[in-house]
This record gives structure tokens, C-alpha cells and sequence, in this order.
């Protein structure tokens, strides 16, 4: 078992920052690939960016360029460096620990442990 707790949103202006942590506990997260998933209102949640468990990060095109993501297993945490915001960006976002596995032609992080979220808002 896996327990997922977010943290470092907030409200910024458009153009401004955010770090967004997620700390696990309960076990390790080194076997696990991770992803961090955003959902706005009245929109379907959507993946923004995950890590393989080797470290290799995977982008939604929209944020490719202004996020990063990372992983420090010896610290069990899971980071989203946020830049260049936008108004697009605000949304509720969660971090997930889950398994690779092939959907079709493309390897996809398919998630077994969520967090609860953490708010995003950025104001123009």
C-alpha cells in the first residue's frame, strides 16, 4: 500500500511559479512509475506528466517546455516544477503511483495509488 499526499499549490498570477510536491509513505515508490493527473471544472481529468520508474519523464504537449517532472526515491517524493503559468493550467491536480503497461502502440503509467489533490489556481 501506497499513500499519496500532495502539496504546494496555491494562487499565482499568469507567468508565475508553482512547485508542487507528493510525498509517499507506507512503502517505497523506486518500483513504481509516477504521474501527476489535473482536472478542471467541468473538464475530464487529464494526465500532464509522468516518470518511469528509471526516470524517464513523458509530457502532455501543453506543458511540454514549462513543466518539469522528477522523482527522489531515497526521499519517497514526487515533484512538478510548474513555470509560465497559465490560466489553462488551474485546475485540481493529483499525484499517482501505478504499473507501465501497453495500451495499443503506447506504454502508459496506469495508476493503483492517488492522492487527494491539490489545488491550482492562476488568474490573468
Amino acid at each position: 500500500q501506497v499513500f499519496l499526499a500532495e502539496s504546494g499549490g496555491g494562487s499565482v498570477n499568469v507567468g508565475g511559479s508553482l512547485r508542487l510536491s507528493c510525498a509517499a509513505s507506507g512503502h517505497g515508490i523506486s518500483n513504481y512509475c509516477l504521474v501527476w493527473f489535473r482536472r478542471a471544472p467541468g473538464k475530464e481529468r487529464e494526465e500532464v506528466a509522468s516518470i518511469s520508474n528509471i526516470g524517464l519523464p513523458k509530457y502532455k504537449n501543453s506543458v511540454r517546455g514549462r513543466f518539469t517532472v522528477s522523482r527522489d526515491n531515497a526521499g519517497n517524493t514526487l515533484y512538478l516544477q510548474m513555470n509560465s503559468l497559465k490560466p489553462d493550467d488551474t485546475a485540481m491536480y493529483y499525484c499517482a503511483a501505478g504499473h507501465q503497461e501497453w495500451r495499443g502502440i503506447s506504454e502508459v503509467c496506469a495508476p493503483v495509488y492517488w492522492g487527494q489533490g491539490t489545488q491550482v489556481t492562476v488568474s490573468s
